[in-house]
């Protein structure tokens, strides 16, 4: 019996916000965002340094299209608040890493490409993304630290990634790891840490049109402090498995050791899927703040994206079940 799975872009047409007035509402945050930003004069004005139009890649990709099928349900978090409260410990261990991370050189960006696919290969990012099919996507973005947002990325669905690898039948997970250079990421002269930074999804999860390769994000190229040129978005997941500015995807066999793990395996697991009735072992997982509000919500499994990948783990039992959701 043939069971289809429902897609979120799969949606009647009285459930669709119209494009006006999903653009709209953008339109009305970059304006509050701009305003607020006036006051704020010690802030990046974009979130590019003072090399802004020499670092952009791709820019007249920006603003992309917006795919409506992906409204995600809540408030989009205000520009500036989004792209200055952000982990990179490439950069240091504070949520300020904004002004430190315009050290990172973006152009050019090689993307090396390999493991089990027919032909190893490297590109340029900028290439890369021209390549794609850019869009945007507003997602919810759940930290495991509790905290959360809702961005408005542009990018491409990491599965055209795959499909332009063409990896070979035995590979089972995509290995992903960002940059080496802590000339410029003072972050990586911390040596107690596994550097670079890695993660992993299967290759069904990498496959899943929810799993999307960011290059932008409120209608521009994604700022530095966000993980330009390049990163991943799964929204179901904890944003530790959201790997940015990625240098290398590697088509494997063996099940990725990802940086988090690596460190502290009972705390950060291979799987990471949000789920409020599971507590992280230092802290409770059952709400959210939303950054830039100040309110605490109820956090929702999979992080409210259950009927679109639920069933990507339905034969797993993740050890005892319980570890799906570390």
């Amino acid at each position: 019996m043939l069971i289809r799975q429902r897609r979120i872009w799969d949606v009647k047409a009285s459930e669709i916000t119209p494009e006006k007035f999903f653009l709209d509402r953008r339109q009305a945050i970059f304006g509050l965002a701009g305003a607020a930003a006036a006051g704020f004069a010690g802030l990046p004005r974009a979130g590019f340094g003072k090399d802004k139009a020499a670092q952009l890649v791709a820019p007249e990709l920006y603003p992309a299209k917006v795919n409506a099928g992906f409204d995600p349900g809540r408030p989009l978090t205000e520009e500036k608040v989004a792209t200055t409260y952000n982990n990179f410990y490439e950069f240091g261990t504070t949520k300020r890493i904004y002004d430190t991370a315009q050290n990172l050189t973006i152009k050019p960006w090689r993307i090396q490409v390999d493991g089990l696919v027919e032909k190893p290969f490297e590109i340029d990012a900028e290439e890369l993304i021209r390549k794609m099919p850019v869009e945007e996507r507003a997602y919810r973005f759940r930290c495991v630290e509790a905290w959360a947002m809702t961005v408005p990325w542009s990018g491409f669905a990491l599965r055209h990634l795959v499909e332009l690898a063409k990896p070979k039948d035995g590979a089972q997970f995509l290995r992903m790891q960002t940059f080496v250079r802590s000339d410029e990421a003072r972050g990586q002269r911390q040596d107690w840490y596994p550097w670079p930074y890695t993660e992993g999804l299967t290759m069904a999860e990498a496959m899943h049109d929810m799993a999307f390769m960011v290059t932008g994000a409120y209608g521009k190229p994604l700022p530095k402090q966000m993980g330009a040129p390049i990163r991943l978005a799964v929204p179901w997941k904890y944003g530790f498995k959201s790997v940015k500015s990625i240098v290398r995807f590697s088509f494997t066999n063996e099940r990725p050791r990802t940086f988090w793990e690596g460190l502290a395996p009972d705390e950060y697991g291979f799987w990471a899927n949000v789920n409020p009735a599971v507590a992280h072992p230092r802290w409770s997982q059952a709400t959210e703040e939303i950054i830039g509000t100040g309110k605490r919500i109820p956090s929702v499994i999979y992080n409210g994206y259950g009927e679109q990948v639920a069933a990507l783990y339905k034969d797993i039992d993740g050890g005892a079940g319980r570890k799906l959701f570390m």
